[in-house]
C-alpha cells in the first residue's frame, strides 16, 4: 500500500485531514499547528494548505477560442466562467492559454413594486453566492468613491 500523507513544507510533519472552516473554505493544516479561536492566532507551525474545488465542465463554448467554458470557484468564494485552456505559469508569473474570464457578479429581476422611498420600480437582486435582496432599480455603487448612489432602498430576503 502506498503513503499517500502529504508533508508540510515548512518542517516536515503529516498535514492533517482537510477541515472546513465556519464560511465554508476548505483547508488542510500542519498535524503540528492549531488555530485558537480565543486568540486569534495560529499555535505551533502555521503553515495552511487551502483548497478548492475542481472546476465544473459548463455546456458553453468560449467566445474567444471556442473551447469549452468551465465554472471555478476561487478561494475567497467568488464565481468565474473561465475558458478551460487557460492556467497560470506559477514559474514565470503569467497566464497560459485562452485568457478569457466572465466573473459571476449576481442577477438582477425586475419587480412589479414600488419603492418605499422614491416610488421607481424594484428588483429583485441575486448575489452570485445565493442571496436575495429587493433593491430600487436606481441604486447603484461608486467603486471609486466607495459609495452608494441613487436610492439606498434594501430589502434581505429570508428564504
Amino acid at each position: 500500500m502506498q503513503n499517500t500523507t502529504e508533508i508540510c513544507p515548512k518542517c516536515g510533519s503529516p498535514l492533517k485531514e482537510p477541515e472546513e472552516t465556519r464560511t465554508g473554505k476548505k483547508l488542510q493544516r500542519c498535524s503540528t499547528g492549531s488555530w485558537n479561536a480565543q486568540t486569534r492566532q495560529t499555535e505551533g507551525c502555521d503553515y495552511v494548505k487551502w483548497l478548492t474545488d475542481e472546476p465544473k465542465l459548463l455546456d458553453e463554448m468560449c467566445p474567444k477560442c471556442g473551447s469549452p467554458l468551465v465554472l471555478q470557484v476561487t478561494r475567497t468564494g467568488k464565481k468565474m466562467k473561465k475558458c478551460s485552456t487557460g492556467g497560470w505559469d506559477r514559474e514565470q508569473r503569467v497566464a497560459t492559454g485562452c485568457d478569457y474570464v466572465e466573473w459571476m457578479n449576481g442577477s438582477t429581476k425586475p419587480l412589479d413594486e414600488d419603492c418605499p422611498l422614491c416610488g421607481e420600480k424594484l428588483v429583485l437582486f441575486t448575489t452570485a453566492n445565493g442571496k436575495r435582496m429587493k433593491k430600487c432599480s436606481t441604486a447603484g455603487w461608486d467603486r471609486e468613491m466607495r459609495i452608494p448612489t441613487g436610492c439606498t432602498y434594501i430589502e434581505w430576503q429570508k428564504d
